[in-house]
């Protein structure tokens, strides 16, 4: 729709309110205009996000679904206790996590055999303060091997993009997406479709005579 108008008709008044009181466990830049761009979406026009660093209770560089998933967890949790007034928190973590891929480059003698990869994405977490949660997971991306080797070795990867290309903070800005795609995916492009499908317990239709 153009205009911005909203995408959304016949939702609750009371889950559109709470859509539209939003605290969010990080301060990050990326994650910040991610939620906005979403919040935008449902309501067709801006809404503000409180941003709070919210502790995720995990790693600096989470490992696996289910770290990442806690971390996310743990901020939505916190920025929704530590934000007065908030009806809504939101928690973003971005992890690592080994995939299995297929041999690459064809099946000929200089192919590598297959193996699991390092990829990236990012747990999203939205909880408001009944308890109702929501939570959904970013597309994922093979992380280089130039990238992968430091953080098998402890490094975050937002650490590892800055060294690679000479970058401060790229993770505030384009992140591993935006750079590694020559800015065609940003990791807050990443996030938003991440953070809408977070809140479906407050926006999904029942069912015809459910």
């Amino acid at each position: 729709m153009s205009g911005g108008e909203p995408l959304l008709t016949g939702v609750a008044a009371e889950a559109i309110a709470t859509l539209g009181r939003v605290a969010l466990g990080s301060v990050s830049p990326a994650k910040v205009s991610a939620v906005e761009t979403a919040l935008r979406r449902v309501h067709g026009g801006f809404v503000a996000v409180t941003p709070v660093r919210a502790p995720s209770h995990v790693a600096n560089q989470p490992v696996g679904d289910e770290e990442t998933f806690r971390g996310a967890r743990a901020r939505a949790a916190g920025a929704q206790r530590l934000v007065p007034g908030a009806l809504l928190g939101i928690g973003i973590e971005a992890g690592v996590a080994w995939r299995p891929t297929a041999a690459r480059g064809g099946e000929g003698r200089g192919a590598e055999p297959p193996g699991p990869r390092l990829f990236t994405s990012a747990w999203v977490v939205a909880v408001d303060r009944y308890g109702l949660e929501g939570s959904a997971c970013s597309a994922a991306f093979e992380v280089p091997d130039h990238l992968a080797g430091p953080v098998m070795r402890g490094a975050e990867l937002g650490t590892a993009l800055d060294a690679a290309f000479g970058l401060e903070r790229a993770k505030d800005g384009p992140g591993a997406a935006g750079v590694l795609s020559r800015g065609l995916v940003t990791r807050s492009e990443l996030y938003v479709q991440a953070v809408l499908l977070a809140l479906l317990p407050w926006v999904a239709p029942e069912p015809p005579g459910g």
